[in-house]
């Protein structure tokens, strides 16, 4: 897989601020361009997949290391 288009890093920072800075980093980019988060935030691991859903945005992949979350998302037609 090609590296992401953009790259977000919201460690330290709680719910919901993972979501809306993936919101506005995801307006930014084209459809099918993909967008790496990292959180440390434990309820990034339910927000952030459940936004995709909301979204249309497809959750590629999700990494759990140590207390960082990686989340891999495409963006998607909308």
């Amino acid at each position: 897989m090609s590296d992401p288009q953009q790259q977000i890093d919201t460690s330290g920072l709680n719910c919901p601020l993972p979501v809306l800075k993936a919101k506005k980093a995801l307006a930014s980019l084209a459809a099918g361009d993909t967008l790496m988060l990292i959180a440390t935030d434990p309820g990034a691991k339910q927000d952030i997949p459940a936004f995709c859903n909301m979204t249309g945005h497809r959750l590629v992949r999700t990494e759990e290391e140590n207390d960082k979350l990686t989340f891999l998302i495409e963006k998607g037609e909308k």
